[in-house]
C-alpha cells in the first residue's frame, strides 16, 4: 500500500480515494481563483455562493466590491449554515441571478443542474471543478449536449484546493495535483463553448 501511495504522490495523480477523501467533500479554494477568473470575465455585482465553506471565495469576492450571499450544508462559521442547496425551490435572493462556488465534487453535476433551474434566463451559474468534469457520456447527455457552457476558463497552473480548509499543509506538499477551470454557463446560451486560458 505504501508504494502504490508513493507513486500517486510521484505522478502527481491522487485522486482523493474514498478512504482520504475529506467526510463532507471540502476542499477550500485559494482566492487567488476569484482574482484570475476577474481577468477574463466580468462578474454580476450581486453573487450566491451556495457551498461557501469557511468564506474563502466569498470574502475575496467582496474585498473586490461585490455584493455576495453565501451559505453552506455544512455550518462551518460562515454564512448561512444547514442549507441544503439541492433541496431549494427558488433562489433565495431575488436581487440575485449568478451563483458561483466551488461544488463538492462527487455531486458537483446536481449543483450545476440545480442553479441553471434556480436562475432566470440571461443569469450565471459559474463552477470551479476539475478539468476531468470535461469527461463521460452520461454527462454529456444529461449537461453538455442540452446546457453547454459558454465559457471553461482553464487555469494555466495548478490550483489550490485544500481539504478541510488547511492551506499552510497543503502548501507544504507542493500544491495542488488536480487541474481546474472554471465552468460558466448563461442560462439560455445553446451555441459553441469558448475556451480561455488564465
Amino acid at each position: 500500500m505504501g508504494e502504490t501511495k508513493n507513486l500517486f504522490i510521484t505522478l502527481g495523480a491522487s485522486n482523493h480515494t474514498e478512504q482520504i477523501r475529506q467526510k463532507e467533500d471540502y476542499y477550500a479554494t485559494d482566492p487567488i481563483a476569484i482574482d484570475k477568473l476577474m481577468n477574463v470575465f466580468n462578474l454580476p455585482n450581486v453573487i450566491y455562493e451556495c457551498a461557501c465553506g469557511e468564506g474563502h471565495l466569498s470574502e475575496r469576492l467582496k474585498e473586490k466590491g461585490y455584493k455576495v450571499y453565501s451559505s453552506d450544508l455544512i455550518d462551518r462559521g460562515y454564512g448561512n449554515g444547514g442549507i441544503d442547496f439541492l433541496t431549494l425551490d427558488k433562489m433565495p435572493y431575488e436581487d440575485c441571478n449568478c451563483i458561483l462556488t466551488n461544488p463538492p465534487y462527487k455531486i458537483a453535476t446536481e449543483f450545476v443542474m440545480k442553479s441553471l433551474d434556480l436562475l432566470k434566463d440571461g443569469g450565471y451559474s459559474i463552477m470551479l471543478l476539475k478539468t476531468t468534469f470535461l469527461e463521460g457520456k452520461k454527462r454529456y447527455d444529461t449537461l453538455f449536449k442540452t446546457m453547454p457552457p459558454k465559457f471553461v476558463c482553464q487555469f494555466i497552473n495548478r490550483l489550490t484546493c485544500a481539504k478541510n480548509g488547511e492551506f499552510e499543509e497543503m502548501k507544504k506538499g507542493g500544491g495542488g495535483a488536480q487541474s481546474y477551470a472554471w465552468f460558466i454557463w448563461e442560462k439560455g446560451y445553446n451555441n459553441e463553448t469558448i475556451i480561455k486560458w488564465i
